[in-house]
């Protein structure tokens, strides 16, 4: 049986993946368009790009892989 959310969703609107310290981004998949990296400032504007009327806090739309809310810390002048 195929998955019907096709292959690589997750059957979340929005799904953040892993926190991963060696980059200032998290992966983060939006049903339908596939995986992209944000940094903490593009994350609300790009999910509300892509999903206007969503609620950020609600689990069954927003799910987080691991620590929720949470982005590697980053400093200028690092790549």
């Amino acid at each position: 049986m195929e998955n019907a959310t096709g292959p690589g969703e997750s059957g979340y609107p929005v799904f953040v993946e892993s926190f991963d310290t060696d980059s200032r981004y998290r992966r983060v998949r939006l049903r339908g368009l596939g995986s992209e990296p944000l940094e903490p400032e593009e994350f609300e504007p790009r999910v509300r790009q892509v999903f206007p009327d969503i609620d950020l806090d609600d689990p069954a739309q927003v799910h987080w892989e691991d620590r929720p809310g949470q982005w590697p810390p980053w400093h200028p002048g690092e790549a």
